[in-house]
């Protein structure tokens, strides 16, 4: 397992070592000591998730208030592209985001730390998705930020307009949206 740094420091990418030949591959997809060893955090995940998406599915902007989540972030079946924006006011990167396509076949993982908002779009067919947390979900202090807020400008790589949920159409832009210090 290795990182790759990205352009803000909090946000790392994981490549896995991949053992494969013709029967298949292996791959140790979490090692608690090796992530530590990597990330300078020793995270204890409560709570695994997993969804599915048809193409062209936008998911987000989601982050809690309260309670915020750390995520470990991987797709197992089809594509995504993975969107995590610094929603910390007092950080150097604040209203920066990362994006990086995460698949099944790349194996990536993104690590987004708390006081992030995170997204995805999917890119094929369908995607499978899942994500460790590193607290429980509590839905009255989920937020949501608009994925298409120009002060973003995030480009999802989507062919056609997105497929959102009610939830995601009514986000709050930043400038609107509860925000951490």
């Amino acid at each position: 397992m290795r990182v790759i740094h990205t352009a803000i420091p909090d946000l790392l990418i994981i490549e896995p070592r991949v053992f494969g030949d013709d029967r298949g591959f292996f791959f140790e997809s979490f090692n608690r000591r090796r992530f530590a060893e990597l990330t300078g955090r020793d995270v204890d995940f409560v709570q695994d998730n997993h969804s599915r998406s048809a193409q062209n599915v936008l998911r987000g902007l989601h982050y809690q208030i309260q309670y915020p989540q750390g995520k470990l972030v991987r797709v197992v079946q089809g594509a995504v592209l993975d969107v995590a924006v610094d929603i910390r006011k007092s950080s150097p990167t604040f209203g920066k985001h990362v994006d990086v396509e995460l698949s099944a076949e790349n194996k990536l993982m993104l690590w987004i730390p708390e006081g992030f908002a995170h997204g995805f779009s999917v890119l094929t067919e369908t995607a499978d998705f899942l994500y460790k947390t590193t607290d429980y979900w509590f839905p009255e202090h989920e937020r949501c930020i608009r994925w298409d807020d120009p002060a973003l400008a995030i480009d999802w790589n989507l062919k056609s307009e997105p497929i959102v949920s009610v939830k995601d159409a009514q986000g709050k832009t930043l400038a609107e949206a509860e925000l951490f210090a």
